[in-house]
């Protein structure tokens, strides 16, 4: 085996990537508090070509030297979006025609691998803080839970890597609205 050169991945340029279209999914960030927890999601926001990251709450924004760090320029080609509380952005997400789905562990969750991702729908998909988790009255306005399924000793994984984990069925399921622009 070759490992393969970046031009040999043909990436979009820049210029490119912002006049692709993307996938019918925003993020949001319901007080993360590390900045690199958040430029992480922008870098896996950047590579599966998700619509928007809304940070909310104490959630970092950029411009910021610790977003930069791990999102390596990512926080430049993707839209976002910041909101006082994380209850204002859902309510217009739902307003707007989204389906809020949060990333916890609640009564009546769907395990990740049980997920139908329906290619109609626009997903707005809400992690939480990385002690607290969603805030219950964010729950509270979610039409439903995604719970990813684990068999270790721990009770959950970083917020990032979680956000990796559900993103990637989403990109499957939804990857040919980025060549269609629907």
């Amino acid at each position: 085996m070759r490992k393969i050169t970046n031009e040999e991945l043909h990436r979009p340029s820049v210029d490119e990537f912002a006049t692709m279209g993307r996938i019918p999914v925003v993020v949001v960030l319901d007080n993360v508090r590390s900045a690199q927890n958040v430029g992480a999601f922008f870098r896996t926001s950047d590579a599966f070509a998700i619509e928007q990251v809304m940070l909310c709450g104490i959630t970092a924004t950029p411009p910021s030297r610790d977003i930069h760090k791990s999102a390596l320029g990512a926080e430049l080609t993707v839209a976002w979006s910041h909101y006082p509380t994380t209850v204002e952005c859902v309510s217009e997400l739902k307003a707007q025609g989204y389906t809020l789905l949060c990333v916890e562990q609640v009564e009546g969750a769907v395990m990740l691998d049980k997920l139908q991702v329906e290619t109609e729908r626009k997903y707005a998909l809400v992690f939480g803080n990385e002690v607290a988790g969603v805030d219950q009255a964010v729950v509270d306005l979610c039409d439903g839970a995604i719970e990813i399924p684990q068999a270790g000793t721990k009770h959950s994984l970083n917020v990032s890597v979680a956000g990796g984990v559900v993103l990637w069925p989403f990109f499957v399921a939804l990857r040919s609205k980025i060549a269609n622009r629907e």
